[in-house]
């Protein structure tokens, strides 16, 4: 019996030596990336704005009478064409090229779309890659939130929110364009998510004006982005301590 007992404890103390010598592989660190910060000293600006020319498809009152909550918000129209005076609304502007070598770190506070008055607000947003987005609702009714990226490396969204509830929060790691979200509640609710690598971007407000800043001086591909016209292109150059004036124009294809 003591020769067992010996035998057993001779026998795990060589196991014990073998796996301590067996260590576990090093994994090297992820190098921490370099991040360019703005230098608001000389930096410069874009100012600009997006125009249409012509007559734009008339906006249509959408039906909402499915839903005793929606049918109690304000008149909901359709949301492909907002023009005010020849300013064309919400078409996502952002630097494409020129840029470089140059990284700039996501910033962490979320980009908010919140469900209000049965339609996702704004209707088109903006955020940098890695940059968190909040997803809200502002109603009294149930709603959802359906995305699915084309980008393989972006993670598809399908979540439903209670009212005047929600706060469900994602990230989208890769640069994509115009990706669409609805509510499989209300098939008429639409938005739409730009996911760019830089931060010098901007959407075209109620008159078609738009405003990047802290760009630093350079030559530069400046592209718009419209969910059903497409992208338009130009080449401008930024200045420092200088605003560029930027037109860009829309119009119904022939």
């Amino acid at each position: 019996m003591l020769r067992k007992k010996s035998f057993a404890i001779t026998l795990c103390a060589l196991l014990l030596a073998v796996t301590a010598c067996k260590k576990s592989p090093t994994v090297a660190p992820e190098p921490a990336k370099n991040y360019t910060t703005i230098d608001w000293a000389n930096a410069g600006t874009i100012y600009g704005t997006i125009h249409f020319t012509g007559n734009p498809p008339k906006r249509i009152l959408i039906d909402m009478a499915q839903d005793p909550v929606c049918s109690l918000a304000p008149s909901n129209y359709t949301e492909q064409y907002v023009t005010d005076n020849g300013g064309f609304e919400n078409v996502f502007i952002y630097v494409k090229d020129g840029l470089g070598n140059k990284a700039y770190a996501p910033s962490s506070t979320p980009v908010v779309m919140d469900q209000k008055g049965c339609r996702f607000v704004p209707h088109v947003i903006g955020v940098m890659a890695g940059q968190p987005i909040k997803f809200t609702n502002s109603d009294a009714t149930m709603h959802n939130v359906h995305m699915i990226p084309t980008v393989s490396t972006n993670q598809a969204v399908d979540v439903s929110q209670p009212p005047n509830g929600g706060g469900d929060t994602r990230t989208l790691s890769t640069p994509e364009l115009m990706i669409p979200v609805r509510c499989n509640n209300h098939p008429w609710m639409e938005g739409f998510i730009n996911v760019v690598s830089n931060p010098f971007y901007a959407v075209s407000g109620q008159d078609g004006h738009f405003t990047i800043k802290g760009v630093p001086p350079g030559n530069y591909t400046l592209v718009a982005d419209h969910q059903v016209l497409g992208q338009k292109s130009v080449q401008i150059n930024v200045s420092p301590q200088k605003t560029t004036l930027v037109d860009i124009t829309y119009a119904m294809p022939q």
